[in-house]
């Protein structure tokens, strides 16, 4: 908040807050006050806050989890993301946006997108959203030999209407949680730092350890795993 005054603050995932520091936040939010911590000394803070979210905060609320007078003061103008099959005219789009990035990243390019792959990819029903879109490209970019994108065979083997079907499908927490194990493998456990886990997947590193809790990852037991299969 010090750092941000003045300015936007951006709060993801706003429904991880723990409900201890859910007050503190509230007291921010209502009088732009706050103390840091080691402080005694009372600061002010101007700030925009956008949170963000992909539970139904009300649903929190009646379970218990996220207090209801914290959500009435987010809840000053909501906005509604669907989901990426009920925009897969964005898919193109966030190709586009997302190539650059993997080639930074991982070091490797490729010169060619066909347009079969790109109907296949406006085709999937993408039941992991965006970060599912991200992650396959990144398996396609890594996999590449001739510069080509192809994505991978997994993708055509689930139908494209898999939310029709009875065909199960990971759920998002599965599909990030061995996306995070990869990252870590990648990594030799890693986190923060240049190179590390947290850096890869453009997260600050106490958000990343936080996934990591809620998703039940042991650095500890990755690296062991690590070694394991090397061995």
């Amino acid at each position: 908040f010090e750092l941000a005054d003045g300015g936007t603050l951006f709060l993801d995932e706003i429904s991880e807050l723990p409900l201890d520091l859910q007050p503190k936040l509230l007291r921010v939010l209502q009088e732009g006050e706050f103390e840091p911590i080691g402080s005694s000394r009372t600061r002010q803070a101007d700030v925009r806050i956008i949170a963000a979210t992909n539970r139904n905060l009300e649903d929190e609320i009646a379970a218990g989890r996220f207090r209801e007078d914290l959500f009435y003061r987010l809840h000053v103008f909501p906005i509604t993301m669907p989901p990426l099959r009920d925009r897969r005219h964005d898919i193109p789009l966030l190709v586009e946006h997302f190539l650059p990035r993997i080639f930074a990243r991982t070091g490797k390019q490729v010169t060619e997108v066909p347009p079969r792959v790109m109907r296949d990819l406006q085709s999937y029903s993408w039941p992991g959203n965006v970060r599912q879109l991200q992650n396959i490209l990144e398996e396609a970019v890594l996999t590449s030999t001739d510069g080509v994108l192809r994505t991978r065979d997994t993708l055509h083997r689930r139908p494209s209407q898999g939310y029709q079907t009875r065909t199960p499908f990971k759920s998002l927490a599965d599909v990030e949680r061995e996306h995070i194990v990869r990252i870590l493998n990648d990594t030799g456990g890693q986190i923060a730092g240049e190179g590390g886990a947290a850096e890869i997947l453009d997260l600050h590193p106490n958000t990343l350890r936080s996934r990591m809790k809620k998703l039940g990852i042991s650095v500890k037991e990755v690296v062991q795993s690590r070694g394991h299969a090397e061995a």
